[in-house]
């Protein structure tokens, strides 16, 4: 391990983990991704490692999952990675040892054969006969960009959406669903723009602090004005967006962007007048 910039904790629980690891044979390599492969690590950072398989070990070591993960340190709760479209990925809270703060690890267990299917490129930290390392030459890491059309297609149905849950009082639908544009829609585009990852919000203060800025605007309080301001902001930085990274495709839907301000204004007009 060549990353001198990786934390007591990580570095503590990789000492542990890799001799662990190491002694299956059913194990291929190990890798790390994320933050560390990327040298972005700190003491707060995930530790995503990629768990290398011999493929007709793999149904076997997917069973014995959580079992393998207690042996690589104290470990106090894991769960599947289902929610996140990744059934593979098993992700672990352990207890803090010998005085390092709990730690975060991601473990994807993932057949050899299929590690040539990833969207970063990890650190080989150990392998065997240079197996894993040469698994990785096959194709290139390709993180999934936004689907423009796809969020045009749909962002105008949501501003519609989230305007008539204010219509109706339903505060806390609307301030989770402006939570939901920020994950889904602004924050990945504003990475998108500024040329980093484009994961959510992940680093957004860091990688586009102009574009964060904007972006607090879109934290609504618990409150029918505040949700209506905020939205208005979605909206605006939205456009911004859109022009700034779509080069003019996909096509704008007018009409649909049309329908839901209208709406929009209709709501904000009755909220006025209630005052």
């Amino acid at each position: 391990m060549q990353n001198t910039r990786i934390p007591d904790a990580h570095a503590s629980f990789l000492g542990r983990a890799l001799p662990t690891l190491q002694a299956d044979r059913r194990i291929v390599g190990v890798g790390a991704a994320g933050s560390f492969s990327n040298g972005s690590m700190d003491e707060f950072s995930d530790l995503d490692l990629i768990i290398a398989l011999e493929p007709d070990s793999t149904a076997a070591m997917m069973a014995e999952r959580r079992r393998i993960a207690a042996e690589l340190g104290p470990l106090v709760a894991a769960f599947a990675g289902e929610h996140v479209g990744e059934p593979r990925l098993l992700i672990c809270l352990y207890a803090g040892q010998d005085g390092h703060v709990p730690l975060h690890v991601d473990l994807k267990f993932v057949s050899l054969a299929d590690v040539a299917a990833r969207v970063d490129d990890p650190m080989v930290l150990w392998e065997r006969n240079g197996r894993l390392s040469q698994a990785l030459k096959i194709g290139q890491a390709r993180y999934p960009m936004p689907d423009l059309a796809w969020i045009e297609d749909r962002f105008w149905v949501w501003v519609h959406y989230a305007a008539l849950k204010i219509g109706r009082g339903e505060l806390f639908e609307a301030v989770d669903f402006l939570a939901f544009l920020r994950a889904q829609v602004l924050g990945p585009l504003a990475l998108m723009e500024a040329g980093a990852q484009p994961n959510g919000v992940r680093r957004l203060e860091i990688a586009a602090p102009a574009r964060a800025a904007q972006l607090q605007e879109t934290v609504a309080a618990y409150d029918a004005t505040s949700c209506m301001r905020c939205l208005y902001a979605a909206v605006e930085l939205y456009r911004s967006l859109r022009s700034s990274v779509s080069a003019g495709q996909p096509a704008v839907n007018e009409a649909a962007e049309s329908v839901a301000m209208a709406y929009l204004a209709g709501i904000a007009a009755r909220q006025a007048h209630s005052r």
